[in-house]
């Protein structure tokens, strides 16, 4: 999240609607929040700061699926490609960057296939394209470069900030995310979760205050004639920043009650991730026939180095300025966590991220002609050149003054 999307609360109360209460459905109640089940789909998402079995034993039945694979096409146990997982940031419209670099990757001819895809806020949104792959670029491109705020949002008046849930109506994003997550997509995802491939989103359960990774491949593959819903939810959610979006209301089910969750943009609680902490990718090795080569991708939708900006003497930009901060902070913290398990589970680490020399300024929040340059900047990085840091730069000035 940059500045100018931390004080979007601000610019939406301009708008001159009405406001009233919202309305939620019955909540799940405390200590029940694990037994909720979406669809009634055990393995449809899990709590990231949780036990790791499940997500595990996921993990277990993805590879056994890859294997029975590439043991279909005869491929001999020497010649395994290598389990490469690609994870997305957050960033609101600095996701342009991560479009362009991808578009720009296609263009090498090295752009692998990744095993498992994860993305967060506007990562989710780019996430299902980067997992579909290449063919996918052209709408990739087409959703960040010709971007507007009346796309996004439509403000609602001052009075939001007291009687309503949020500072902006989304259903312009909702008719996006409807247009491309349609039934087509879902079964394309589908194929290839069958196939042992693996996409993740997060997002943050409000209530619990608990970080969820969404397995969107079992939603996509479900025949329940919510899964298309959901899957739209999901992305919704993930890209809903608290306050100025509305959460998105997920039904479960809990015994024979339906009861609902209220979710928000998975940043506060997770800017980008690949999988909780103590999930070791070294647990699977013993299903393959010798231990993969593993690449980590991290890109990282915003900048890593301090963003120096005289702040004014008011509360709006003194808050603003302020809440940038901390998701900056957070954003180095979950990098340096992803790079602590390629360390530890022997992965190889590569960080992509928006390069400090970059001095666009954009006008407003979603501004096309911003999204436009930053798009391009991304797409020459992916293009023509080796994008990649091979460690955090705090990991890397560490090192240097050893």
């Amino acid at each position: 999240m940059k500045l100018h999307e931390a004080a979007l609360l601000a610019a939406l109360s301009l708008g001159i609607a009405g406001c009233s209460i919202p309305e939620r459905g019955v909540a799940v109640p405390q200590g029940y929040t694990e037994r909720a089940l979406p669809l009634g789909l055990a393995n449809a998402r899990f709590f990231a700061d949780a036990d790791p079995r499940a997500m595990t034993e996921e993990g277990m039945r993805s590879v056994e699926r890859e294997q029975a694979i590439l043991r279909t096409a005869g491929t001999p146990a020497n010649r395994l490609p290598p389990v490469t997982y690609l994870a997305v940031s957050g960033g609101g419209d600095n996701g342009a960057f991560g479009a362009g670099l991808l578009n720009g990757w296609t263009q090498t001819g090295t752009r692998p296939e990744f095993k498992m895809v994860t993305g967060v806020s506007t990562g989710a949104l780019i996430a299902p394209f980067a997992f579909l792959g290449p063919d996918y670029d052209p709408v990739l491109r087409e959703l960040y470069t010709s971007m507007t705020p009346e796309k996004v949002y439509v403000a609602r008046g001052l009075r939001a900030a007291l009687f309503d849930d949020a500072m902006a109506d989304t259903s312009p994003l909702a008719e996006i995310i409807s247009r491309y997550a349609d039934q087509k997509m879902l079964d394309a995802i589908a194929r290839e979760y069958q196939k042992g491939r693996l996409l993740m989103i997060g997002t943050t359960d409000l209530d619990a205050q608990r970080p969820v990774i969404w397995n969107m491949g079992e939603i996509a593959a479900s025949p329940h004639p919510y899964a298309v819903e959901l899957f739209q939810q999901v992305l919704l959610a993930s890209a809903s920043i608290p306050g100025a979006f509305p959460p998105v209301h997920i039904k479960v089910r809990v015994g024979d009650q339906i009861l609902e969750e209220m979710h928000v943009d998975g940043g506060p609680t997770r800017q980008v991730f690949v999988a909780p902490a103590n999930l070791s990718l070294r647990t699977f090795d013993k299903l393959y026939p010798k231990p993969p080569i593993r690449r980590i991708y991290v890109v990282k939708n915003g900048k890593l180095a301090p963003e120096y900006e005289a702040v004014q003497a008011n509360t709006l930009a003194i808050s603003a300025r302020s809440l940038f901060t901390v998701t900056k902070s957070q954003s180095i913290g979950d990098i340096n966590r992803i790079y602590a398990t390629a360390e530890r589970d022997d992965a190889e680490f590569r960080l992509a991220a928006i390069p400090a020399s970059f001095a666009v300024k954009a006008t407003e929040v979603f501004d096309p002609a911003y999204m436009k340059e930053l798009y391009q900047v991304g797409y020459e990085m992916g293009r023509t050149g080796d994008p990649w840091m091979m460690t955090p730069p705090e990991t890397a000035e560490t090192t240097a003054r050893r």
